[in-house]
């Protein structure tokens, strides 16, 4: 091992899309038009439901702070990836990405409790609506921080010294734990424990609430509002699927520390395409955001 590789690094080059340098500037085309809309998507979204006093409801509330939560990852991670695409050192420095992992694992964190609040609440009849939206978006959010803050405390017992290249677009775990001269196996344990705990309860939850709804919905007698209900259902429980589907994948699959070459495609799916799709599949579908919509156009 060279003497610069053994020196402890404090910054790291990011090395995800370099294999084909001829396609960036189409990629970075295609991730800022992703990005752009992801960001007017989802914040004009969360400003709908603030200033729409009809939408003070737990389950818009949910919708309001999952998509400031998908604001919340796609700006931890598109903005540098995008400035990567035209600079030459490719460069980040450990603070920048303990930043964006504690950002990334905060959000996605409160993503898996706000989905199964949002699954929880479409079946529950809710006594007391102001104190019930309000706990659970607390507690996703206490969640999402006290989740980041573990990983974030536990990773500055590494060293890096390997090398101080990351085979990724962004700083997340797994590669980090690759470069470490220390042996990351805590550091893999509680990664295992507490994701594997989080997406157990989330998950559970989300389809114990979805048997409720269908079993609610074999009930209906009438085929055509069985239908409509079914469809609704339906890609609702797609984008969960998608999400939990590329989490699990991702972290708490076997060997995942040393399967580097299929992390890209999966923190794609759970860091872009997922923040990009949630406001249409949750809000345009919807006939109440729909008909506010409708009503600012007209105003304007």
């Amino acid at each position: 091992m060279t003497e610069d590789n053994m020196s402890l690094a404090t910054e790291f080059t990011l090395t995800g899309f370099t294999d084909h340098p001829e396609l960036k500037p189409l990629l970075f085309l295609v991730f800022f038009t992703i990005y752009l809309i992801t960001m007017v998507g989802n914040l004009g979204l969360v400003a709908l439901i603030v200033a729409e006093r009809r939408l003070h409801t737990p389950m818009y509330i949910f919708l309001g702070n999952l998509a400031l939560m998908d604001s919340c990852c796609s700006c931890a991670i598109t903005p540098k990836m995008l400035q990567n695409f035209f600079s030459k050192d490719r460069m980040i420095s450990l603070y920048e990405c303990m930043a964006q992992l504690y950002f990334l694992c905060l959000a996605e964190t409160a993503d898996c409790f706000l989905l199964a609040a949002m699954a929880y609440d479409r079946y529950v009849a809710i006594c007391k609506p102001l104190q019930y939206h309000t706990m659970m978006s607390q507690g996703a959010y206490t969640a999402g921080n006290l989740h980041s803050m573990i990983h974030i405390g536990f990773l500055f017992r590494l060293t890096f010294c390997r090398s101080h290249q990351i085979n990724h677009f962004f700083c997340d775990v797994l590669p980090l734990y690759r470069l470490s001269c220390a042996d990351p196996y805590i550091n893999q344990l509680i990664v295992f424990i507490f994701s594997g705990s989080i997406q157990t309860f989330t998950i559970t939850t989300v389809i114990i609430s979805y048997l409720f709804i269908l079993f609610t919905i074999f009930k209906i007698k009438s085929n055509k509002s069985r239908s409509k209900a079914l469809s609704t259902c339906a890609s609702h429980f797609l984008s969960v699927s998608i999400f939990y589907g590329s989490l699990l994948f991702m972290y708490i699959r076997p060997s995942s520390v040393n399967e580097e070459e299929k992390d890209i495609p999966v923190a794609i799916f759970y860091t872009l395409v997922i923040p990009l799709l949630n406001p249409f599949i949750y809000s345009l579908r919807n006939k109440e955001i729909i008909k506010v919509l409708r009503k600012i156009m007209k105003i304007s």
